[in-house]
């Protein structure tokens, strides 16, 4: 199936938001960040613990080499955001601490993480969308919701840069 044309299934105007959020990404995606072997889908099912501590991380599908910043944006997109839709910031500022107590961003990744936080949520948002259109009733999992991206698309593009974020 078409994923975009079967956006607004999901709410109305999805698939506007969608056309005109890939447009803005084809034309300000950031080029030249350092780059290395990234997860790329780290999310809190793919974390494993033990008594709080992490006892392992799963699912290397999408593993790959890219930018580390995507990676920080992915799971900014993963961990940070509340039930309710609202971004944490709180949990934000524990990310950045942590993730830069072993990496220190650059200024190139600081000022490219709302665009790479909003190609993540782009990414998740279409292929939730894919996965609820095109769910088979057989199928031993349930699809999860779309409609948790596109708030977070929506924050991301209000963002005015990389303090929204608490760095």
């Amino acid at each position: 199936s078409d994923i975009i044309a079967d956006a607004d299934s999901v709410a109305g105007g999805v698939k506007t938001l969608v056309e005109s959020e890939l447009t803005f990404l084809n034309g300000n995606w950031p080029s030249a960040l350092p780059t290395g072997i990234i997860h790329a889908d780290f999310f809190p099912d793919n974390v494993l613990f033990v008594r709080k501590q992490v006892s392992g991380i799963i699912d290397f599908y999408f593993a790959c080499t890219d930018a580390f910043s995507y990676d920080l944006a992915v799971t900014l997109n993963a961990w940070c955001f509340e039930a309710d839709g609202s971004y944490n910031i709180t949990k934000g500022r524990a990310l950045f601490s942590g993730y830069q107590s072993v990496r220190t961003l650059d200024n190139s990744e600081r000022d490219a993480l709302p665009v790479l936080c909003r190609g993540a949520a782009m990414r998740f948002l279409l292929t939730r969308i894919y996965d609820w259109v095109n769910h088979s009733p057989e199928a031993f999992v349930n699809p999860k919701n779309p409609s948790e991206f596109i708030r977070r698309l929506r924050f991301h593009q209000k963002a005015g840069g990389p303090e929204a974020y608490g760095l």
